[in-house]
C-alpha cells in the first residue's frame, strides 16, 4: 500500500504516503466519559467527497466540512461534534483536508 518506491523525492511528507494525519486538538473533545484529544484524517476517496463541491472543500467551508469530516476521520466524528468544535480545530481539520486534494506537485513546491 506504500508509495514510497514511487515518490522517491518526498520522504519529507510521510503523511501523504500513508494517507492518514494526526491532527493534536486545542479544545479536546467531550464524548461521554471519554475525551478525545486527537483525530486521525484519512485521505478522501472520491466517495467521501459525495454531495459537496470541491471548491467549497477547498475553500473550508463549514457545511462541506460537517459532511465530509465523519467519513474520514477516526474516530468518526458527529456532524454534532463538529458543529461544536473550536473553531481553530476546524481549521486544523480543513486544512488536513484541503491539503489532500492538492495534487502531488502542488505539495512538493514547499521543498
Amino acid at each position: 500500500m506504500e508509495n514510497a518506491a514511487s515518490t522517491p523525492e518526498t520522504p519529507a511528507q510521510p503523511n501523504q504516503t500513508t494517507g492518514v494525519e494526526t491532527v493534536v486538538l486545542d479544545e479536546p473533545i467531550a464524548r461521554g466519559k471519554t475525551s478525545i484529544t486527537e483525530i486521525h484524517v484519512r485521505k478522501p476517496k472520491s466517495g467521501a467527497l459525495r454531495g459537496v463541491a470541491l471548491t467549497d472543500v477547498l475553500q473550508m467551508d463549514v457545511q462541506a466540512l460537517t459532511k465530509v469530516l465523519p467519513r474520514i476521520t477516526d474516530p468518526a466524528l458527529t456532524e454534532a461534534e463538529i458543529r461544536d468544535m473550536d473553531p481553530a480545530d476546524l481549521v486544523q481539520l480543513g486544512g488536513v483536508v484541503a491539503g489532500f486534494l492538492l495534487p502531488r506537485s502542488a505539495r512538493v513546491e514547499n521543498d
